[in-house]
């Protein structure tokens, strides 16, 4: 089964879904290039190894030159979900020491996001906001407009990974925008995850309404909502 690399971000810290194999070859050039185009503009990087069904030398040759590139760009590399067949293959390889796995994705995230861990940016002075939508060019332009006015933003495009960042760390404020879906479990949980944190929903004609109006005036409401006026 040839390699392939599904990539999501859950705040500061990208998951990189590995499954099939990484042997030499195509696919772990493959997995050195997918994480090469990701420290463009990433440092947290998670490599999710549950799916990975073998693994030869040259593929843990890459694992281990990825994790140095990652390094030499200020950044840091992480593995999860390790299968036994893998850890083992680690172990005779005396390796073990080298990586920092973790048992989860949210263990590893919240690695990120311990007292000590190398963020993947410079820590803001600004307040903490949480943006959640399913649209990416949605999150990308929320992330670009309130980092720009000074807020430590984070984003994320699943309640479930909204809820992983939310028990790793505090946030001032939630954006939410429309059509956020998950289980009914899912749904609950967040309900109550944000009964301790001003929200701020975002309508379905944010997306469409002239960009700068629409950034000025969601500025506006957040500085409203963290910064009230006394009585």
């Amino acid at each position: 089964m040839r390699l392939s690399l599904d990539t999501r971000n859950i705040g500061n810290v990208t998951i990189v879904r590995c499954n099939g194999r990484i042997v030499s070859g195509g696919e772990s050039e493959s997995l050195r290039a997918h994480v090469t185009w990701l420290l463009r503009d990433r440092r947290a990087i998670v490599l999710h190894l549950g799916e990975i069904e073998f693994i030869d030398s040259s593929g843990l040759g890459t694992i281990v030159r990825t994790l140095t590139s990652t390094r030499q760009a200020r950044g840091e590399l992480k593995l999860c979900n390790v299968p036994e067949h893998v850890r083992k293959v680690l172990e005779l390889s005396h390796l073990t020491k080298l990586f920092d796995s973790h048992e989860s994705e949210e263990k590893a995230v919240a690695a990120f996001y311990g007292p000590g861990a190398s963020a993947e940016t410079p820590v803001r002075s600004g307040r903490s906001v949480l943006c959640l939508d399913s649209d990416a060019d949605v999150l990308a332009y929320l992330r670009e407009v309130m980092c720009r006015a000074g807020y430590d933003v984070h984003t994320s495009g699943r309640l479930g990974d909204a809820l992983i960042l939310m028990r790793v760390t505090h946030f001032d404020l939630l954006l939410v925008g429309p059509g956020m879906t998950a289980s009914p479990s899912t749904q609950q949980a967040f309900q109550a995850a944000c009964s301790g944190c001003p929200v701020i929903e975002l309508g379905s004609e944010f997306s469409t309404r002239d960009a700068g109006e629409a950034g000025a005036g969601l500025l506006e409401k957040i500085e409203a909502r963290l910064n009230p006026k006394s009585a």
